[in-house]
């Protein structure tokens, strides 16, 4: 199982590395990643979100990382803002103190005002008991903004985990092929749409 997934994710992402036009690779913003993950640092960064990362980038995809793919003196929303506009792809963790995090609601926001498509990770938490919270530091705006995004994520199907009595390896190999068979969808949706132009622009001709 292990072996076909690592597989079909090394094939995938040879395919998407081939179709990117060269004017994207001389561009001066952030290179393409495939998946972006969304997390709570406090809850998640060395257990299921740095596990995830490291166990998608050792099959030869992209994942963006902000522990990973940041350095000190990078703006935050100067490099993580343009990294969720160009991936393929969202995995949103969500954790007993997500939402707490304007960051975490920040993100997850513009990955569903972008219509990236995510796959949720609900981890040691269900998503009834995810609510945004008004603190009273937060602008009536934001906190419709975020409620939203909240909303849509709890209503996409995801991966429960519980991280005390859960199945580590199992989860990730789980994990792992929800992001591939998403991300082959999304090829294919992209291969389709492409020959649908070129169709209509000869029909045009």
């Amino acid at each position: 199982m292990q072996q076909r997934c690592a597989s079909t994710a090394k094939n995938l992402c040879r395919k998407i590395l081939q179709v990117q036009p060269q004017a994207a690779v001389r561009a001066t913003a952030p290179p393409l990643c495939d998946i972006f993950i969304n997390h709570r640092g406090s809850d998640t960064k060395r257990t299921i979100a740095g596990l995830l990362h490291d166990h998608l980038f050792r099959l030869g995809l992209r994942p963006f990382l902000d522990s990973m793919n940041m350095k000190p003196g990078d703006k935050l929303f100067g490099k993580i803002d343009p990294a969720i506009r160009r991936c393929r792809l969202g995995v949103a963790i969500f954790s007993p103190n997500y939402c707490d995090s304007y960051f975490c609601l920040h993100e997850l926001s513009l990955l569903m005002e972008s219509k990236k498509r995510v796959i949720p990770i609900f981890c040691d938490v269900k998503p009834s008991q995810l609510q945004v919270v008004d603190y009273g530091t937060r602008s009536a705006e934001e906190l419709k903004r975020f409620s939203w995004a909240l909303g849509e994520a709890k209503h996409t199907v995801g991966l429960p985990f519980d991280t005390l009595e859960g199945d580590w390896s199992a989860f990730l190999n789980k994990a792992t092929d929800a992001v591939i068979k998403n991300l082959v969808e999304l090829e294919a949706e992209n291969s389709s749409k492409k020959t649908t132009y070129i169709v209509q622009g000869h029909q045009q001709k």
